[in-house]
């Protein structure tokens, strides 16, 4: 996409856990991981799409009623059926006793209860989520507004992971003006298959945030590197994946060949990092990077007075 349009991308309601993007619907049963204010099937306002885990809590609450009843019905048969008003006080005593500690109990137990429940409730429901699943990403589709699309589709990526809903996702952000504030991801999106927009949006990212540029991004980087190096701006894309490797020393080392490829290319600030670190740590074992580091210092930068107080030891120059 050559054109992008300049719009503002929300950042993402976050969960401790995925569940808890999903709500149901009080009126007709129907879930959904989208924050809409009115159930898309019913129409019911906000206030009858209720969170799962709030559900399940409720859920569990009643299992805890039925069992106090349950202990109570049991205590007051026993009471009924004591022989003596001594008997009658033992059983009452003991129905007490009994109750407090069940109750106890199951106040301690609310939270394992309620995941229990929360269990029972995908295993029973799962044709219903996945209907409302798929009936968001059709929303999510047919949004006007590229930013909007884009924002539902990763709430749902959330619960849903797949590679159309990602590919979507990809060709959503290539439609927009992307900037530094902005909160995007980029590990989530990582298909297995080769995408060229995919690889253009990890171009972008190696300008803006290249911090989001880590070991399974370098990974799919050189799996694809042949065909990624085959597009239009395919080499700039790899000069700038190298140079977000150069942060790290870490990197450096386990992406060493493939840092030395575009080595030359690397913009001079990118280039000072990677001298630095190889110079710093002669002992490491750099391959071939070594040896390409020292002829590009000393073909482009030798007498570059950035470079001159970081003076090359000779171990650098002995490969």
């Amino acid at each position: 996409m050559n054109k992008k349009i300049r719009m503002t991308l929300r950042p993402p309601i976050k969960t401790n856990y995925a569940y808890e993007k999903l709500r149901c619907c009080k009126n007709c049963q129907s879930y959904t991981a989208l924050t809409e204010d009115n159930c898309t099937i019913c129409r019911k306002p906000k206030p009858g799409l209720r969170p799962v885990e709030e559900l399940a809590s409720r859920a569990a609450k009643r299992s805890l009623i039925n069992d106090l009843l349950l202990s109570l019905l049991l205590t007051l048969i026993a009471i009924l059926f004591s022989p003596t008003f001594q008997h009658m006080a033992i059983s009452a005593l003991c129905g007490i006793v009994l109750i407090a500690v069940l109750y106890a109990a199951q106040r301690k137990a609310h939270t394992s209860r309620t995941s229990i429940e929360l269990g029972k409730m995908f295993v029973r429901d799962r044709e219903r989520i996945a209907q409302g699943l798929v009936r968001n990403l059709e929303i999510a589709a047919a949004q006007d507004n590229e930013a909007r699309s884009y924002e539902l589709m990763r709430e749902i990526a959330v619960l849903i992971r797949s590679d159309h809903i990602r590919k979507l996702q990809i060709f959503l952000l290539q439609s927009i003006m992307l900037r530094k504030d902005m909160e995007l991801e980029l590990e989530p999106l990582l298909l297995e298959s080769f995408d060229p927009e995919l690889a253009a949006y990890i171009g972008e990212l190696t300008k803006i945030k290249r911090e989001l540029i880590k070991d399974r991004t370098f990974k799919y980087v050189i799996k694809h590197e042949q065909q990624i190096r085959a597009m239009k701006d395919g080499e700039d894309i790899l000069v700038g994946v190298a140079g977000a490797a150069v942060r790290m020393k870490r990197y450096v080392l386990a992406y060493a060949s493939f840092i030395a490829r575009y080595a030359r290319k690397l913009p001079k600030d990118r280039f000072l990092r990677l001298y630095r670190i190889v110079m710093e740590n002669p002992d490491s074992n750099w391959g071939a990077l070594q040896a390409e580091t020292s002829r590009i210092y000393e073909e482009k930068y030798q007498w570059d007075a950035d470079f001159q107080q970081l003076k090359p030891r000779s171990t650098i120059h002995d490969v």
